[in-house]
């Protein structure tokens, strides 16, 4: 790892962020490698891992799209629209604690829509299997590790990274999502928290114990939606935040906190990035996508 270390040596100081994580997958072994750096008064220090990130959007992968490899049978042809951001529900709203549920399920669900990827479409996946008495929090914590957590479970918040201010106060053990902090209960679309240990066995045990990994690699390539069963495909190869060099078949996700994970299943490698880019403000993200672009072309490269 030592080229990486280099591309957050030179670029970690210069961020709106203090805290940079990356491990780099491998399916075939199980194994990963991973470094963790943060800058302390101006000089980045090199950690041994154990950071908690909120993963933010990365949560889908491990609510929704786990849900669909454990218990395929329960997806239904509009459950799979949901899923893929496929059924015509708006992109995001305003959710009163109140009302939240019927409110999301009052919307048709649309056949043939357009893509339009959509946080209330992630939480009907929630809603729909509730009401066939799947507990989606309990079928997949049983694939998560220890390390792997919705964030109201969260025993200790010492180790947990700053992503934010809310009511002038720092954001730390708390979501980010405003939803799934004023929602305050389990919620598929946000909220999950690990560590980046945690992460990299949460995806080993999830391969492990499913057929998700042969059923990537033989559909993502040819599938004509930009999301395959919760996860977000790679479209350019060539051009992505993934970083150029990756396979057709390479999906995985972003999340708003500035984590993302990518795996390419062609080659059954793939890596994560944890940050907290939102730590001082949001909008500003130009730095971590180069970083994002450097670290997963050296891994599909090899050159790490």
């Amino acid at each position: 790892m030592d080229k990486i270390k280099k591309v957050i040596q030179l670029n970690l100081p210069h961020q709106n962020f203090d805290t940079l994580s990356v491990a780099v997958l491998d399916f075939k072994t199980n194994k990963s490698q991973m470094v963790e750096a943060q800058v302390i008064e101006g000089e980045v220090h090199f950690l041994t891992p154990s950071l908690c990130f909120d993963l933010a959007s990365v949560s889908k992968i491990l609510i929704n799209a786990f849900s669909y490899f454990l218990k395929p049978q329960k997806f239904t042809n509009e459950l799979i629209q949901c899923l893929e951001h496929r059924a015509g529900l708006p992109s995001w709203a305003i959710l009163s604690r109140a009302d939240w549920r019927s409110m999301i399920q009052a919307y048709p669900i649309k056949a043939d829509a357009e893509t339009l990827y959509s946080d209330l479409s992630a939480l009907r996946v929630m809603l729909e299997l509730e009401k066939m008495g799947v507990d989606q929090k309990q079928l997949v914590q049983n694939v998560w590790s220890s390390e792997t957590h919705f964030w109201k479970d969260l025993k200790n918040i010492e180790n947990c990274v700053v992503t934010g201010e809310r009511a002038g106060e720092q954001i730390v053990g708390e979501v980010h999502d405003p939803n799934s902090f004023n929602l305050n209960c389990f919620t598929s679309h946000a909220g999950v928290f690990s560590t980046l240990n945690g992460l990299s066995q949460t995806l080993f045990s999830f391969f492990q114990q499913t057929q998700a990994m042969q059923e990537l690699k033989h559909n993502l390539a040819k599938y004509p939606h930009r999301f395959y069963r919760g996860f977000d495909r790679v479209l350019n190869p060539e051009d992505t935040l993934a970083g150029a060099g990756c396979s057709p078949s390479t999906a995985g996700h972003l999340g708003f906190t500035g984590t993302s994970v990518w795996i390419d299943f062609e080659k059954e490698i793939g890596h994560i990035i944890l940050s907290n880019a939102t730590q001082n403000y949001w909008y500003e993200k130009a730095g971590l996508n180069q970083i994002r672009r450097t670290i997963g072309q050296m891994v599909w490269a090899q050159e790490i």
